[in-house]
Formats: C-alpha cells, structure tokens, sequence
C-alpha cells in the first residue's frame, strides 16, 4: 500500500518534471501537432514512457513490486511502441506502418493459451486499434490524457479483483504519469502527447484489459473491453463513418473528431474535455461493475447502443468545408456563362 502510494507520486512528479524539460527541446526542433488550432509541442509522451518504465522497472528491479513476467513484457512491448511512435513523431509515419507495428507488439503479448489462436488474433487486431484510437484522442487539449488516466483505473480495479497485483501496480503507475502530464496538458496545452505517448498509453490499457479477461467468456469479455475504451471507439467509428459517408479519403486528417464536434455545438475545449471524460468515466464504471459481477453483462450492452446512437447523432453536426472540387467547377461553370452572355 505505501509503496503503491509512492510509486505514483513519484511517476506523476516524474512525469510534470520531464514535460516541462522536453517542451524546449521540441520547440527547437520543430516538431510540434499542428492538428490544433495552433502549433503545439510535441514529444510529451516521452515524459509519460519514461515515468512510467522508470518507476514500474524500478519496482520489478528492487523486488519490492515485482511486476511479472506476463507484465513485464507487457512493458517491454509498450516501450517498443513509444519508439515506433517517436518515429512517427519525427518521421511523420502513416496510419497503416502504426497499426502493423503495433499489431506486432501486441501479438507478443496476448495469451494464446487462454485465447486460442482465433481469440488471439482477434486480440492482437484490438489491442492495435485501440492504440491507434488513443492516438486520434490526441487531438484536443487534455483528451487523451483524461480518458487515459480514467481508463487506467477502470482496469487497474479489474486487475485487482483478479489478484493480479503486478498488473495493478503498473496501471496505477501509468495513470499517475498520464496526470502528471496533464499539468502540461491542459488547455491551453503548452505540449502534447504525440505518437509516443498515446499510442504507449493506448496500448498497455488495451493489453492490460485484455489479461484481466482472460478465462471469461468471449461475448462478455467483448462487452467489458468496449465499455472500458468506449471513448476511444467512438471516436475512431465516427470519423470512420463521416469521412466514409462525405467520400472523404479514410486517413485524411480533418476537423471530424468527438471534441471537434462539441466544440461545434458551442462547448469550449476544455468543457468538450470534461464531458468526453464524464463519459468515459460512465463507461469504464459500468465495466468495472460487470467485471466483478455486481451488475449484469446486458449493461455493457446498453454503453454499446448508447455509443453507437450518439455517434449517429454527432454525425449530424457539420464539419467539413465546401469541396474545392466543387467550388472549382462553379466557377468554371459561372466563367463560361459569363462568356456566352457577354
């Protein structure tokens, strides 16, 4: 208990303390998310990693929170995918290279023998989505850092009800880092998450979820893991819808995301954080509950049709400007009849 107490004071201090020391060196690289109405540095995920293998390894290394072998290549395969995500932070990496070196990572981690092979590889296909969701989440002040650090304790209480104390420690570590992030992270950010902070967070949520089901039957298991990251999932069926029903090209950035959104309907950024995370909160908490059998499985159920109906609703909100193609044939159009009639 003191231990875990210290652990996390020491990873949040940690966590603020490296923020603040990489947000130069980002400004004077250049590499900053210009998906935000201004320049923000990026790189922040790297005081998040580092927090986060540093207090958790020195745990494991003492033998005072021994993590685990399962843990501990969990957190070996999550530092793989923050040095995938810096690359991309540098290098500027598509969407598709993400997933399949996630993907790969994760195979590393998932229990077939508990799973099997089909049950495994659909795993491995969660656990990168939900990875590359986190890192959609990035694109609003304090977003994926609030819904990470809400997702963290969600799992971190199933993994305690399974006795799972490795595991439990490593997740309360992680949220305490993702808060201590959040000191920098908040609207107005002065530094962002980037590729290596949410696709690290991302995915040791979604693997750590992924253990703390394992044994469970497949369909509520299902439910569990959808209520835990519903957020998340939102977010990547959204854009995936609008940019699919606009005849936008799936992995074009635009202003389409959840908090894009709410900010439409006339929410400031940080309340469009605060609701996003109020959700989350919700859907984690009713995880939680079917998870350790206080209520019924048919309530992950309901988060499910809930999401699903107010993605349908967002997708009502306009977001995408009018087509350049179309404005280029109006004009030609408007210049051709200007010629005839004159």
């Amino acid at each position: 208990m003191l231990y875990g107490i210290a652990a996390a004071t020491t990873a949040l201090l940690l966590a603020a303390v490296l923020a603040a020391s990489i947000r130069p060196a980002a400004l004077r690289l250049g590499l900053v998310d210009r998906r935000r109405a201004r320049p923000v540095p990026a790189l922040g995920g790297l005081a998040v990693v580092g927090a986060t293998c540093l207090v958790a390894g020195a745990g494991e290394w003492t033998g005072v929170a021994p993590l685990g072998t399962g843990v501990g290549r969990l957190l070996i395969a999550g530092g793989v995918v923050a040095l995938l995500g810096l690359v991309a932070d540098v290098w500027r990496l598509k969407t598709r290279f993400l997933l399949f070196g996630t993907a790969v990572a994760a195979a590393c981690v998932v229990p077939y023998g508990e799973f099997g092979i089909a049950g495994g590889v659909l795993g491995v296909g969660w656990i990168a989505f939900v990875a590359v969701a986190f890192k959609g989440l990035d694109h609003a002040d304090g977003l994926a850092g609030t819904v990470g650090v809400v997702t963290a304790f969600g799992a971190g209480a199933c993994a305690t009800v399974e006795m799972m104390d490795g595991l439990a420690v490593l997740l309360s570590v992680l949220a305490a880092a993702l808060t201590g992030f959040l000191m920098h992270n908040w609207h107005p950010a002065r530094i962002a998450l980037g590729a290596t902070g949410s696709l690290f967070a991302g995915f040791v949520l979604a693997a750590a979820a992924l253990l703390t089901r394992t044994g469970y039957d497949p369909l509520a298991s299902a439910g569990v893991l959808f209520a835990l990251t519903a957020v998340a999932g939102a977010d990547v069926l959204l854009v995936l819808l609008s940019r699919l029903l606009a005849g936008r090209p799936v992995l074009r950035r635009g202003p389409d995301h959840l908090a894009h959104r709410l900010r439409r309907l006339g929410l400031a950024s940080p309340g469009a954080t605060i609701v996003l995370g109020g959700a989350s909160f919700a859907g984690v908490l009713v995880a939680v509950l079917v998870h350790g059998g206080w209520i019924g499985r048919t309530a992950a159920t309901c988060v499910a049709c809930v999401t699903f109906s107010l993605v349908l609703l967002l997708l009502r909100v306009p977001v995408y400007g009018p087509r350049r193609r179309g404005s280029t044939e109006s004009s030609q159009v408007s210049g051709h009849l200007r010629v005839r009639n004159g």
